[in-house]
């Protein structure tokens, strides 16, 4: 059970070593402008593989319940549904649900676990394979695999790095579950954070913040929702950012300091970031440097926060 891009190596790997019954995924969505549905990423890897797919709009109706059961498969695996999965459906198999988690249990329980490591500035986080129970993420855990986090790195490029990791841990604990060596401990609770699912506000940003804790929010929502401030009244998307805090920046917060093949240094509160490549609305992503060659950004622009709609 899966849907995003996260979740297609488990699901190629499942299937070089095991027999798939049936892949589980949500169902298409509007995408793009003209709200044309797509599938999901595991969607079209399970065609591609000729796996049988299904698209329940609901876990709790029981077809989901039903079909998992009619598989004889022993065990589901769950990679980014997206979905509370019910007891009737976590129980439907002998030996139950196994979940991929972006995360180092029990920190980041939730939706967006990669996302929320790197805007909080975490320099580590991974990959735990867990049991499923009837709580967010609160299963007991048997393996872990621990990853740095860049200093430059994005979302989405941490994200991308972490399937193949997750998929290669996820056929390990199958082995051991297999061969009756498995060993899940339970979590600490009272060392629980979470990860909630982001939403366009996480993304519009407030350089009255921090230097690091603005560069981290740029790149932790990267690629969605996208960072987002406003310059001359429009919108500007932002990308690539690093903090510097040597020194106390000159100028009110989201003041443009210097533009150079670095990118637009901009005032932050105890320091400055600087960002290197920009968008704005109806133009292709460039960096700082070319944006401002063609007068869209000079030294003395304030960069400030969208207002919420």
């Amino acid at each position: 059970m899966g849907s995003p891009e996260f979740a297609v190596p488990c699901l190629r790997a499942l299937h070089a070593q095991h027999d798939v019954a049936l892949v589980v995924s949500q169902p298409d969505k509007p995408a793009g402008r003209g709200g044309q549905l797509a599938a999901p990423a595991v969607k079209t890897a399970a065609l591609e593989l000729a796996l049988p797919v299904i698209q329940p709009r609901s876990a709790k109706t029981g077809e989901l319940r039903d079909a998992l059961a009619g598989t004889g498969a022993e065990l589901a695996v769950v990679v980014a549904y997206g979905k509370i999965l019910p007891p009737a459906v976590l129980t439907a198999l002998p030996r139950g649900c196994i979940n991929v988690h972006g995360s180092l249990l029990p920190k980041y329980r939730g939706a967006a676990p990669v996302q929320w490591a790197v805007i909080d500035g975490e320099r580590e986080t991974g990959v735990a394979i867990m049991q499923l129970d009837e709580g967010m993420d609160t299963g007991p855990v048997f393996l872990e695999r621990r990853v740095a986090i860049g200093p430059g790195e994005t979302a989405g490029e941490l994200l991308a790095r972490l399937a193949p990791i997750g998929a290669d841990a996820l056929l390990e604990a199958i082995a051991a579950i297999a061969a009756g060596t498995a060993r899940a401990e339970a979590q600490d609770h009272t060392r629980a954070s979470h990860a909630p699912m982001l939403d366009k506000a996480d993304g519009m940003i407030d350089f009255a913040q921090p230097a690091a804790a603005v560069a981290a929010r740029i790149r932790g929502v990267d690629p969605w929702p996208g960072a987002q401030a406003v310059l001359r009244g429009q919108v500007l998307k932002l990308f690539r950012a690093q903090s510097s805090s040597a020194m106390a920046a000159p100028g009110a917060p989201g003041t443009v300091l210097a533009i150079d093949a670095a990118g637009v240094h901009v005032a932050a509160a105890g320091g400055s970031v600087t960002v290197r490549d920009v968008q704005a609305a109806g133009r292709k992503r460039m960096t700082a440097a070319q944006f401002a060659a063609g007068r869209g950004i000079a030294v003395g622009d304030v960069l400030g926060r969208p207002e919420p709609v």
